[in-house]
């Protein structure tokens, strides 16, 4: 069968382009480029300080402390008479996120687990931007301790406008193998279960107009081959996310996530070798791992009304640029 003269002339087209293509020599394989610096100032980058820790991690035994008072962001009142529950705001992204809030006008109730030196660290960062900041210790994987400390919250400050959901335990491992049964309930408890218990207990104490961000990760949209458990429960939490924001919707409530990439945080050093470490980040698409204030902003538009009110059930990716 013959092709039409059309068909025909296309073929030739192409094959004239092909052949202009083929004819350029291969390209030289570039070189690793300079890691991106994008904000108002030039952020730590590799090679991190080759340091391990001993779980849960503290932020005051890093040798490069985490940036995230976040000195360029001016607060405008975003948050002005509120009141926020931050899970894990003893430390990294939960810290940024609690000055920030603080610094928009919100009063900060802090939930961590042990860190004691680094929840009054994260105190007095709160009180210095003017704000009050009450510490509350315990684990997410317990609800009964999830409805106490929200009673708490609610007695201290008379409102929860915001909870943000942010403990998390993350553990790298080889193989599927290396994944006992306790390794893996400590992992999905934490996670998942204590983003759950933390909603279920502090819904019925918020107004029309309040809302829920939870942390998320690259690795729930992605997928981390060596991290399997962890990211299974981000996964979990970009739905739980989705599905709660459409079952509160009608009760005014919204529910949001953010989905950071690679950050400087005492949880990546208190679970990989201090060789690995070093190199945290550096396979990101900038170059290098987020300092948290680089994070906490994305924190402060979902959870403002003043920003957000019209955003409801998104994963918001802050991983600094497309993956891969």
């Amino acid at each position: 069968m013959t092709a039409p003269k059309s068909a025909s002339a296309t073929a030739k087209r192409q094959r004239k382009i092909q052949k202009r293509i083929d004819a350029k020599p291969p390209a030289k394989k570039a070189a690793k480029s300079t890691p991106v610096q994008a904000g108002p100032r030039k952020q730590p980058q590799n090679p991190l300080p080759a340091q391990h820790l001993r779980k849960p991690g503290l932020e005051a035994d890093l040798r490069l402390p985490p940036r995230y008072l976040a000195e360029d962001y001016r607060g405008s009142g975003k948050l002005e008479g509120m009141a926020a529950i931050v899970t894990g705001g003893d430390s990294g992204i939960g810290r940024a996120v609690a000055v920030l809030f603080a610094r928009e006008g919100a009063d900060i109730a802090v939930l961590y687990l042990s860190e004691h030196e680094d929840a009054e660290q994260t105190r007095r960062d709160v009180e210095h931007e003017g704000r009050r900041c009450l510490l509350i210790s315990g684990d997410v994987r317990d609800s009964a301790f999830c409805r106490k400390a929200a009673a708490q919250v609610k007695r201290e400050f008379g409102r929860i406008d915001v909870l943000v959901n942010n403990a998390a335990f993350q553990l790298h491992a080889e193989r599927i193998e290396d994944i006992t049964d306790e390794h893996l309930q400590e992992t999905l408890q934490t996670n998942i279960g204590g983003y759950f218990h933390m909603a279920r207990a502090v819904v019925p104490l918020m107004e029309r107009g309040a809302s829920i961000v939870n942390n998320g990760s690259e690795t729930g949209l992605f997928g981390s081959k060596h991290l399997l458990d962890y990211s299974a429960t981000k996964g979990a939490i970009h739905a739980f996310t989705k599905a709660l924001a459409g079952n509160l919707l009608e009760r005014g409530i919204r529910v949001n996530c953010v989905a950071p990439g690679p950050v400087w945080t005492p949880l990546n050093p208190a679970d990989r070798p201090a060789a690995e470490v070093a190199k945290f980040g550096q396979d990101s698409a900038m170059g290098r791992p987020a300092q948290p204030e680089e994070i906490s902003p994305a924190f402060v538009f979902l959870a403002s009304p003043v920003t957000a009110a019209y955003v409801n059930g998104i994963v918001l990716p802050v991983m600094g640029g497309p993956h891969g």
